[in-house]
């Protein structure tokens, strides 16, 4: 049987270093980028598997992600966009500032799409293009207002996502998902939150073996659809 091939994009810590670690013990190869390799010390552990490889993208670099397609050999079944950020603290639409909007846009709404259309050539047909989004990106789930801008680049992300489905992914027969992980203990989520990165990452690593049928797709760590 073959091995199933993974490409985890930010997985120096958090969701992405335990998705990493979940998919490795489940029988995966997985190609994992940190920013820094040098400096992802709990990644670089795991990296005596010899069925984990490093390597470096800063995802705002353009530079980089086209590097990083050339090193690329071999076809994956599944490419995991994980990398963000949370954004300047309790900002609102009242004290946001351009520099503040402009990045957190970029880099969680416009950089995830520019790595999958980079990447998709390497996703074998049939394969999985998934994109780590978030609850507070539903419009339909918004009930309580709060975290503006991190909602905006969310909510963005959804909305390229399905671009990216209905064009680049549709002819390759790719499912495209966004996942909700929960509001999960990282330094993101905060020491409040009440799932472990173990239980968030078991879930969405059920969710992403799951055969979805080349269909884009809102879920939660539990298979759940979210309203967009």
């Amino acid at each position: 049987m073959n091995t199933k091939r993974a490409l985890i994009i930010g997985a120096s810590r958090g969701l992405g270093l335990g998705l990493t670690a979940v998919l490795l013990t489940r029988g995966w190869s997985v190609v994992a980028t940190a920013r820094d390799p040098a400096r992802a010390d709990e990644l670089q552990r795991i990296a005596s598997d010899r069925r984990l490889t490093i390597e470096q993208l800063d995802v705002d670099q353009a530079a980089e992600l086209d590097a990083l397609a050339k090193r690329l050999t071999g076809k994956f079944d599944l490419l995991l966009v994980n990398a963000g950020i949370a954004g300047p603290a309790n900002e609102t639409t009242l004290t946001a500032t351009r520099e503040g909007l402009a990045q957190i846009l970029w880099t969680n709404s416009l950089a995830p799409i520019r790595i999958a259309e980079k990447l998709l050539p390497q996703v074998s047909d049939g394969g999985t293009v998934a994109f780590m989004s978030s609850i507070l990106g539903s419009i339909g789930e918004n009930n309580s207002g709060g975290y503006d801008l991190y909602r905006i680049s969310k909510a963005s992300l959804n909305m390229l996502s399905r671009s990216f489905a209905v064009t680049s992914a549709k002819d390759r027969k790719v499912t495209v998902l966004n996942l909700h992980p929960g509001w999960v203990r990282t330094d993101m989520g905060g020491a409040a939150a009440p799932l472990s990165i173990e239980e968030s990452v078991r879930g969405l690593a059920n969710v992403l073996e799951s055969r979805h049928r080349a269909k884009h797709l809102y879920l939660d760590y539990q298979g759940r659809e979210i309203p967009w």
